[in-house]
């Protein structure tokens, strides 16, 4: 809902505040007070087109500002999320719109947004009813929608179960039909993975045999020079032909002796002379290794050649499927999992045309139901409306709702369409067309107030904020009396914001605002300035008595205020 509005330099409004609260708010005030400019704020807010002439005459720029409460609209929360805007812990969200040069700028909850998104949280939020307004019912998708409020919450699980199941249909089809476009392709992808397969079958390669291969192959292929390094390296360390003094490990064994004999007056050369044993165990355990490894490395050419043929083989899978053996390996695994994707598609497209034909069963079915709880819920929307606009001083007016065969959808299979027959003799006409602005405001309060007092429709449902501009045109009398009462009828199950000239209408609000024109300031001279404020007690009473009289001090008009008043609570 709306909480409040504060308007600056727009039209004559230099500074305003309108607080907004639950209920029905009234908007009174003379002629040419300026009571237009708050619903042109009010548009504004909504993402309404900028007027640059709208600015106050001297003003550089005007601004509205706007509180919205969204905590009974998480989809509208959401998008403000959405839009990089920020939600307060309250649940409420600041919109402001700034006209100056020709330009306007939005923001929402902090972040500069395009206007037309505020026009689409305006559409959850705020319906505007009046002779310029574009309608809420205005298209036949939205006469379909207000008809399945209507109809109850058990034609909405029907509606639920219907939309499920088309989904599902239009998900299998469109899978379906990729299917089969692509079967000469899923063919050709087939027969390569399979060639592929072949190949790497064939072959037969083991984990890391690349790598073994190729150490074998730098083995065999240097085989005389690995065994002359490893014997000069023996020889070095324990070569047999040598000095004393040139072999590594008999020097080391002279190095431990000699601190062996003087590491009892040291523990320091102890500690050295154990390490020198260390070491030569080590040396030791080295020479003998280098000799078995002299001893077994022989020449191989046979050998040599069947590594490097066994290498070309491996290399020809790594050309073509992984840098390494092991990749080509996981390659080949998952290419036999594709292989039975694409095997099996054959088999899935006819499961899944199976089950398109027990969905067209489904959906058949579902609409059926639907467009029964449809015929049903018009006849008795239709009656319910005509009711109200009797007492709307559309005496003769009637509301036809016809629900005939559409294209099938996922909100089933008819096109509803709301007709208006403004008086007997009269053809019936759509919604919106051959009417009145004030007539057309009444047919939409009748059908508002009707949607909104269902039995079973609303149940669960949060209905925007509706306002209404000339719902009272060319009405007066009891007719006036009813728009009030039905207007606060409306406003029992959600905000109602209504522009009147009528007391009677007046007299049933909860909260009453007053526009009042006054001079400008001294650098306003010539430009007429408005305010708004809410009256109460005494001074709404003086209110009302000037819109009956056009005197604010006829004590006639004050008591016939009070008795508007009086007769206003009863009921309620």
């Amino acid at each position: 809902m709306l909480e409040e509005i504060a308007i600056e330099d727009l039209g004559v409004i230099r500074a305003a505040r309108v607080p907004l609260s639950a209920g029905l708010t009234v908007i009174t005030g003379e002629t040419g007070a300026g009571k237009t400019m708050v619903l042109t704020g009010l548009g504004l807010l909504m993402g309404g087109k900028a007027d640059p002439a709208g600015v106050r005459v001297g003003a550089e720029r005007a601004v509205v500002e706007g509180r919205l409460d969204l905590t009974r609209h998480p989809a509208a929360a959401r998008r403000v999320d959405d839009a990089g805007g920020t939600v307060d812990d309250d649940g409420t969200v600041v919109v402001v719109r700034t006209v100056a040069g020709g330009r306007s700028r939005a923001h929402l909850g902090g972040r500069g947004v395009p206007q037309g998104v505020l026009a689409e949280i305006a559409d959850e939020l705020v319906t505007v009813h009046g002779q310029s307004d574009q309608l809420r019912l205005r298209t036949p998708a939205k006469q379909r929608e207000a008809l399945d409020r209507f109809a109850g919450s058990s034609h909405a699980g029907i509606l639920a179960e219907h939309r499920a199941a088309w989904s599902e249909r239009a998900g299998l089809q469109a899978e379906i039909e990729d299917l089969t476009a692509r079967a000469a392709e899923r063919a050709r992808e087939a027969e390569l993975l399979r060639l592929g397969i072949a190949e790497v079958e064939r072959v037969d390669p083991q984990p890391g045999e690349d790598t073994e291969l190729s150490t074998l192959v730098g083995r065999l292929g240097n085989a005389e020079q690995l065994r002359q390094g490893a014997q000069r390296a023996h020889d070095a360390i324990a070569g047999e032909d040598m000095e004393v003094e040139g072999s590594a490990v008999q020097a080391l064994e002279s190095a431990r002796r000699a601190l062996e004999a003087v590491a009892g007056d040291d523990p320091a050369l102890a500690e050295q002379e154990t390490r020198l044993k260390e070491a030569g165990y080590v040396l030791a355990d080295v020479a003998t290794e280098l000799s078995s490894y002299v001893a077994d490395l022989q020449a191989d050419p046979a050998a040599l050649e069947t590594a490097h043929s066994r290498l070309a083989d491996l290399g020809s899978l790594t050309r073509s499927y992984g840098d390494t053996i092991d990749d080509v390996l996981q390659w080949a695994s998952d290419a036999g999992l594709r292989l039975l994707d694409l095997d099996d598609g054959g088999e899935r497209v006819e499961s899944m045309r199976a089950r398109v034909v027990e969905l067209d069963d489904r959906v058949a079915g579902l609409a059926e139901r639907i467009t029964a709880g449809r015929t049903d819920a018009a006849g008795r929307l239709a009656e319910a409306v005509t009711a109200e606009l009797a007492g709307l001083a559309m005496s003769g007016a009637r509301l036809e709702v016809e629900v005939a065969p559409g294209e099938p959808g996922p909100t089933g299979a008819d096109q509803v369409t709301f007709l208006l027959v403004p008086h007997p003799g009269a053809p019936a006409r759509p919604l919106g067309k051959g009417a009145s602005g004030g007539e057309l405001s009444r047919v939409m309060l009748a059908v508002e107030v009707a949607l909104a007092t269902a039995a079973d429709g609303t149940a669960g449902t949060v209905l925007p904020t509706f306002v209404f501009d000339e719902v009272d045109a060319g009405v007066g009398g009891r007719a006036a009396v009813e728009v009030g009462r039905r207007l606060a009828a409306l406003a029992r199950s959600t905000q109602v914001v209504v522009v009147t000239h009528l007391a009677q209408v007046a007299a049933f609000a909860d909260t009453h605002l007053v526009v009042t024109k006054s001079a400008g300031e001294p650098e306003d001279v010539g430009v007429t300035v408005t305010g708004v404020h809410a009256v109460a007690a005494d001074d709404r009473v003086r209110e009302l008595a000037r819109m009956l009289s056009g005197q604010d001090d006829s004590e006639t008009a004050r008591q016939h205020a009070l008795e508007l008043l009086e007769s206003s609570t009863v009921g309620r």
